[in-house]
């Protein structure tokens, strides 16, 4: 998860927290969706991220990390 919290950018004092995941494996990609809230100090949910993680099922296992912020 720490790759997730550099990539979205969430500062060390924010808690990245999962709410959701899926797994789907198509067209020879193996691709895991999260869904993240954003918390703050005071415990508020200031941002919500789906984060897309895929890796080639095939060589080179090429890997992708992609996010939409909400």
């Amino acid at each position: 998860m720490q790759e997730y919290r550099k990539k979205l950018g969430i500062p060390d004092n924010h808690e990245l927290k999962q709410t959701s995941s899926e797994w789907k494996a198509k067209k020879g990609q193996d691709t895991d969706t999260y869904h993240y809230d954003e918390i703050d100090e005071n415990g508020n949910v200031i941002a919500q991220y789906i984060v897309k993680d895929s890796t080639s099922m095939y060589p080179p296992f090429g890997r992708t990390i992609s996010y939409e912020k909400l």
